[in-house]
């Protein structure tokens, strides 16, 4: 019972809790999803994220620890994400950590969401993938990294624009589909022709490795409306090729994201590949990249579903080798959106 952690996230539109023993063994998880209040917007609302989780924090702690039959006593230390963020969000998160924490004289630890996103992909995993690439895809980030341990990572390509879950985002806006956009776009590409429209894939010019998804944002909207940049957005009942769309742009997109990391792999010589974030959830990122990686010898590990997607257990977990190495915050720990 020496190595329980208790999680605690709160970055952007989720408030989250779990209880994670010795990094790998989810004992609890609880989250609470904004959804709902942020899709009549069409994305999150940085002000109702905040005041949303200040309703709901310490609700989901509690949910979390009754359902791991624990109390805050049982508990080694308390690890929760301090960047980056919305700055309103975190400092809940932070706030209700270090008051747990300064109650009950448990250590604080501080988490960078991205690092707690990659070890997401390596908890069910029965040997440490280290090191390996490590791609991070998001509504907030697209990011390849060479991870040589579960707190080393090192970056090596950034979007240069609109990250792809935001990209996923814009394009369900101009078919006229629900937020978030990521598994709407998913949903009706299963209808449409991924090879109907050729929508371009981003390649530095430059030779480097990066993304963007601009360009290709911009695409859908020309063709959506008829090749004039100038004409007004059709209704959706009126794009008679919406599922070929939605089809052709998630091929774009998830070409681009498989061609740059198979290439970051190939460059570093490195065997694994881990792929973490929301947009990892979906099924045809997860079925390509792990059909080319196997056909060049490599192996592409994605967290569960469940954990793709904003939580605690990630928090947790490495929480729990933060902890263990002695990277133990005080109270003046603070939150920054970087």
């Amino acid at each position: 019972m020496g190595d329980l952690i208790l999680g605690i996230e709160s970055s952007c539109d989720e408030t989250a809790a779990a209880v994670v023993e010795s990094g790998r063994r989810v004992l609890s998880s609880e989250v609470h999803s904004q959804i709902a209040e942020h899709a009549v917007y069409g994305g999150v609302v940085p002000e109702i994220a905040g005041r949303s989780h200040l309703e709901k924090i310490l609700p989901v702690v509690d949910a979390a620890l009754e359902a791991a039959d624990l109390d805050l006593d049982d508990l080694a230390a308390i690890a929760v994400t301090q960047r980056p963020g919305l700055i309103g969000s975190l400092l809940v998160g932070l706030s209700t950590a270090k008051g747990l924490a300064f109650v009950r004289g448990l250590p604080l630890v501080g988490v960078h969401h991205i690092e707690a996103h990659v070890y997401a992909a390596t908890m069910a995993l029965e040997e440490p993938p280290w090191p390996c690439i490590a791609l991070v895809v998001s509504g907030g980030h697209t990011s390849l990294y060479v991870a040589r341990s579960p707190l080393e990572l090192e970056p090596i390509a950034n979007t240069l624009d609109d990250a792809a879950g935001e990209a996923f985002d814009k394009v369900a806006w101009i078919l006229g589909l629900g937020y978030p956009g990521g598994p709407e776009v998913a949903r009706l590409a299963t209808e449409g022709d991924p090879q109907a429209v050729a929508f371009p894939r981003h390649r530095p010019k430059d030779g480097s490795i990066g993304f963007s998804f601009s360009g290709l944002k911009t695409a859908v909207l020309y063709h959506v409306r008829g090749g004039d940049a100038l004409a007004p957005t059709p209704p959706p009942e009126e794009i008679s090729d919406r599922a070929d769309v939605a089809a052709s742009f998630e091929a774009a997109v998830v070409d681009s994201l498989v061609d740059q990391t198979l290439r970051a792999a190939r460059d570093h010589d490195l065997e694994r590949i881990l792929v973490a974030g929301g947009v990892a959830c979906n099924s045809r990122l997860r079925e390509v990249m792990t059909e080319r990686a196997a056909g060049e010898g490599l192996a592409a590990h994605f967290p569960a579903p469940e954990w793709c997607t904003d939580n605690a257990v990630m928090i947790a977990g490495i929480g729990w080798e933060l902890w263990r190495t002695g990277a133990v915050a005080d109270l003046s720990l603070d939150a920054s959106p970087r």
